[in-house]
C-alpha cells in the first residue's frame, strides 16, 4: 500500500479510507469486499483526485475481481453514489459505469456492441471485445473484433467526441495516416478503424530504431493540413511544468525543492519564446506513432492537434525516448539507439536549445507517471526521472552541445 501523503483527497483515496469507500458501493449491491490494490491514480492538486482500484468481491453468484473507481472534490459532483463528510464529496462507480463516460458501459458488453456494430452496418457475428485503456473520468477505448472485422471504439466525455470525429476527418481527407472515423454518437462513443503496421514502442523492443529515416517523422508533421493551425490552442505539456512539479511534490514530499526548483528554470526559458501558430499534434510520442518496413504508417490520438511549436513535438518525442531509455521497459535499447540517432537530426530543425528544454518539461509531466501507475518501487522511478528532466534541461542551458550534451548522451 502507498505511503501517507500530506494531501488530503489523495490520502483519502489511497489509505487506510479506501475499505470503507468501497463498502458504501459494494454493500448496497450485496457484495462484500475481499480485498482491494490500487490501480492508479490521478491527482491534482486543489482541484480534484481521482483513483482506480482492482477489486476483490464476494457476490451471490461468486467472487471476482473487478475494476472500481472514486474521486473526490470540494464541490458535489452528479451521477453515481456520492458520499461525503460535509467538506469532501467522493464519487464511487464500478466499470464500466463511469459517470463521465456515459457511453462506455454499450461499449463493454457484446449485445449492445453487436447493435453498435450493426449501426454501421457491418455484420457482429462473433463479437469479442477487449479493454485496451481506461483512464476513469476521462476515456477508454475498447478492441472490438469479429469473425470480419476489427476495429476500436473510443469513448469520450460526450462534450468531446463530435470535434474528434471532426477532427479525424480532417486529417483524413489531409492524407495524413490517422485511423479513419466510422462514425460518432451523442453518448460519446467514436467507432475508429485500426492502423496499419506496429506501435513504434513494439518495434523499439527489437533493439534497434525501427526506422530508416529520422527525417519521416518530421515529413508526418508536415502533411498536417493548415486548418489544423485555426483549432482552438491547447498549451503543450511542457507549459505545465510547474503543475507538474507539484503533482510530483504532493506524491513524493522529498523530491518537492528539486522539481520545483527544475520546473521553475523551464517556466523561465519558455517564456523567451512565443506560442507558436505552426500545426502540431500535441502528444506526439513513440505509443502513438505506428512503423511498417521502416517507415512511418499512422498516427494515433489527434485529439489535441492545433497551433504551436513544432519543437514541442520533437521535444515529447525525445521526453518519452529518453525515459524508455532509462527504465526497465523491454524497448530501453531500442529507446537509446533511436535516442543517439534521432537527436542530432531533430535538432536541425528547431531551435537545440529549445527543443532539450521543451523536454525537460515533459519529462517533469512523465514524473508523476510512477505514482499514478502504481510501480513498484515508484518513489526511485520518481526521483529518476525528475533526474533526467534535469540532464536535459543541463543540455538546454549548454545550447545543445558540451559537457552537459554527452552526459546525455550517456543514458543507461
Amino acid at each position: 500500500m502507498p505511503g501517507p501523503s500530506a494531501d488530503p483527497g489523495l490520502a483519502l483515496l489511497t489509505g487506510p479510507s479506501v475499505p470503507d469507500i468501497l463498502d458504501a458501493a459494494l454493500t448496497p449491491a450485496g457484495a462484500t469486499l475481499l480485498g482491494w490494490t490500487l490501480r492508479d491514480v490521478d491527482h491534482r492538486p486543489g482541484d480534484r483526485t481521482t483513483a482506480s482500484y482492482v477489486v476483490r468481491a464476494s457476490w451471490a453468484d461468486g467472487e471476482r475481481d473487478e475494476t472500481f473507481a472514486a474521486s473526490v472534490s470540494g464541490s458535489r459532483p452528479s451521477g453515481g453514489l456520492v458520499v461525503t463528510d460535509g467538506d469532501r464529496y467522493v464519487q464511487v462507480w464500478r466499470f464500466p459505469h463511469d459517470p463521465e463516460l456515459p457511453g462506455l458501459a454499450a461499449a463493454c458488453y457484446p449485445s449492445s456492441a453487436a447493435e453498435l456494430l450493426r449501426g454501421l452496418g457491418l455484420p457482429p457475428d462473433g463479437v469479442q471485445l477487449r479493454v485496451v485503456a481506461y483512464r476513469p473520468r476521462k476515456r477508454a477505448v475498447i478492441e472490438v473484433v469479429t469473425s470480419r472485422h476489427r476495429l476500436f471504439v473510443k469513448v469520450l466525455r460526450p462534450s468531446q467526441v463530435r470535434d474528434v470525429d471532426s477532427r479525424h476527418r480532417v486529417l483524413t481527407s489531409a492524407g495524413v495516416p490517422v485511423p479513419r472515423s466510422l462514425g460518432w454518437s451523442d453518448d460519446g462513443i467514436i467507432v475508429l478503424a485500426p492502423l496499419r503496421g506496429t506501435p513504434l514502442r513494439s518495434a523499439l523492443e527489437s533493439g534497434a530504431t525501427a526506422l530508416r529515416d529520422p527525417g519521416e517523422l518530421v515529413a508526418l508533421l508536415d502533411r498536417l493540413p493548415a486548418e489544423v493551425a485555426g483549432l482552438p490552442r491547447r498549451a503543450p505539456w511542457s507549459a505545465h511544468a510547474e503543475h507538474y512539479a507539484e503533482v510530483v511534490a504532493s506524491a513524493a514530499p522529498s523530491s518537492a525543492p528539486r522539481v520545483r526548483s527544475l520546473a521553475a528554470a523551464v517556466s523561465v526559458g519558455l517564456a523567451g519564446f512565443d506560442d507558436g501558430d505552426e500545426p502540431t499534434h500535441g502528444d506526439f510520442y513513440d505509443a502513438q506513432l505506428f512503423v511498417e518496413h521502416g517507415g512511418v504508417s499512422g498516427l494515433l490520438d489527434i485529439d489535441t492537434i492545433g497551433p504551436g511549436r513544432r519543437a514541442d513535438d520533437l521535444g515529447c518525442l525525445l521526453a518519452h525516448l529518453s525515459v524508455l531509455a532509462t527504465g526497465p521497459f523491454a524497448a530501453a535499447s531500442g529507446a537509446r539507439a533511436a535516442l543517439a540517432e534521432w537527436l542530432p537530426v531533430l535538432s536541425r530543425e528547431v531551435d537545440p536549445a529549445e527543443l532539450r528544454l521543451r523536454a525537460a518539461g515533459v519529462t517533469l509531466s512523465l514524473a508523476t507517471g510512477p505514482h499514478r501507475a502504481q510501480d513498484p518501487d515508484w518513489e526511485q522511478a520518481t526521483a529518476d526521472r525528475v533526474a533526467l528532466a534535469g540532464r536535459w534541461l543541463d543540455a538546454a542551458e549548454a545550447g545543445g552541445s558540451g559537457a552537459a550534451e554527452s552526459a546525455l548522451m550517456r543514458l543507461s
